[in-house]
């Protein structure tokens, strides 16, 4: 089973640039040779780029150390060292990077193929045909080449997804995420069955897609700490819209208003953003003949406060076709609002 792994920590060091040289012609029939010493190449980059084929930053768990190579150093008759490659270090899209040290923000890869420069390498020594001078024509001396840069970044990976589902342990996220897309996630009747987000791909209006990512873990109290919720808070942050999925059956003993609110508290005290992204809130589990008696009762309670809810089943897939159109026009909207 592949681990989900979405903070990281990695050690950087950048490659020396190479010395300068000091050389003087020596050939025949040219007497007095002047210094011909040539340039130290710069030491290497090491370099961020985001890659579409990565998912987690489990690979930096068994690899914390990356060092890029040092220049060549400048020989004579001219010859500059050659510059060190860069070393290029694949992410996931989505990967935050930040100084460890200070918490600096360095950089958000978002598209496939982003790169970020995160130690620059050490410039290349001159040689000592740069210094000479109409009072000195014989210098005896070059440039060192530049250290390179060392640092600690903090790696963080947020989602990119444009639809989250969250709701409290055993609401269906997972029912609902394997009902509406190809992906097929742990589906088991205890707390915390997902352990990771879980993203599928949902088609809709006519080839158009969006992702959705169902967020696990979210208890009164996620955002200090309690359950998992903490953990997976900032996959919500890059989401588009919020669709709250409630539970509704009345062997839960749950209160789906309630709940509701719980959820929305956790969301603002984790981020004020959060709270105002677009919501949308699923009333789970009508196939059960406890939560349609009930059904009435909770629409006419989550109406008092404003809210539209949409009936559904994320086992018969009742009611889906109208939560993905509701889904579908959040979109659509933010799309206008992001050209305006």
């Amino acid at each position: 089973m592949v681990r989900f792994i979405d903070e990281a920590k990695i050690h950087v060091r950048s490659g020396r640039g190479g010395n300068g040289c000091v050389s003087f012609r020596r050939e025949k029939f040219v007497p007095r040779g002047g210094p011909n010493g040539g340039d130290g190449g710069n030491g290497g980059d090491v370099v961020l780029k985001a890659a579409a084929n990565k998912n987690s930053l489990l690979d930096f768990r068994y690899k914390q150390h990356y060092r890029a190579k040092n220049g060549q150093h400048g020989k004579g008759k001219n010859q500059h060292g050659k510059t060190a490659p860069a070393l290029t270090i694949p992410v996931p899209m989505g990967t935050v990077v930040k100084n460890y040290e200070t918490d600096e923000f360095m950089g958000d890869l978002v598209s496939d193929g982003q790169e970020i420069v995160v130690a620059k390498g050490g410039r290349g020594g001159r040689g000592n045909s740069h210094f000479k001078t109409s009072v000195n024509r014989a210098p005896k001396y070059a440039e060192h080449g530049e250290e390179g840069e060392e640092k600690t970044i903090k790696l963080e990976l947020k989602l990119l997804a444009d639809v989250s589902v969250i709701g409290f342990p055993n609401a269906g996220k997972s029912s609902l995420i394997s009902k509406i897309s190809a992906a097929r996630p742990k589906v088991a009747d205890y707390p915390f069955t997902t352990l990771t987000p879980n993203l599928g791909v949902v088609s809709y209006d006519e080839g158009k897609t969006f992702v959705v990512a169902d967020v696990p873990g979210l208890i009164k109290g996620a955002h200090a700490g309690a359950g998992l919720g903490i953990t997976f808070l900032k996959h919500i942050e890059r989401t588009k819209i919020i669709i709250h999925l409630i539970d509704i059956s009345p062997l839960t003993k749950r209160d789906p208003v309630g709940d509701y609110k719980i959820l929305n508290d956790e969301l603002e005290a984790y981020s004020p953003n959060l709270k105002k992204k677009p919501q949308i809130v699923a009333l789970n589990k009508i196939d059960l003949t406890e939560a349609n008696e009930q059904l009435t009762e909770v629409r006419k309670r989550f109406k008092m406060i404003g809210v539209e809810v949409f009936p559904i089943s994320a086992v018969t897939g009742e009611g889906l076709n109208e939560l993905l159109k509701q889904t579908a026009r959040h979109l659509k909207d933010f799309e206008s609002d992001a050209s305006m």
